[in-house]
């Protein structure tokens, strides 16, 4: 067990190490979540993942309302492909309906990029009707604003995800199919 500020008391998993904090409401995604601190013990600027949280907790429900045209634009990429007579169509006639189809995972990932800016990440993990097998992942810069919409992957920006600096700055990158 470790304590930090703000989110109180974490524990260790014994399976990776990594710090788990007990569920906290978080405003911006109306609901509780737990927060996953990767790798923090032996992070040399730990301060930067106690200011990606604050940052983070502070946010309100417009921080996600500026990421719902990337969102739409990953549906609609994702449906591309799919005629509406198909069972696996959803429709989704406008962004502001993206929300109706998702269901936000539970926790909060937390963890340094090893590349680029190397600051702090938030990464949230979805369900999302139109796309049950890659889901959606929705990754918070130093936990100010979304940088990084589409399919879950892993990575913490597209820059990373495609090995090319160009796509530093891109919310979201077109599904390739």
């Amino acid at each position: 067990m470790i304590t930090i500020p703000i989110l109180g008391l974490l524990e260790v998993d014994p399976y990776d190490g990594w710090l788990k904090s007990q569920p906290i409401e978080i405003n911006a995604l109306s609901g509780k979540f737990e927060f996953i601190l990767e790798e923090y013990e032996t992070d040399p600027q730990v301060e930067d993942f106690h200011t990606a949280v604050q940052h983070f907790l502070a946010l309100d429900h417009t921080a996600l309302e500026q990421a719902q045209d990337a969102i739409y634009q990953y549906y609609q990429d994702c449906c591309a492909y799919i005629t509406p007579a198909s069972e696996e169509y959803i429709d989704i006639p406008n962004p502001n309906q993206v929300w109706r189809h998702i269901e936000f995972g539970d926790e909060l990932m937390v963890s340094r990029r090893a590349h680029g800016d190397n600051a702090v990440y938030i990464s949230l993990t979805c369900h999302c009707d139109w796309e049950p097998e890659h889901g959606l992942q929705i990754v918070f810069k130093q936990g100010l604003t979304v940088n990084k919409i589409g399919a879950f992957d892993g990575h913490l920006s597209h820059a990373d995800a495609y090995d090319d600096p160009r796509f530093e700055d891109m919310v979201y990158v077109p599904c390739c199919r």
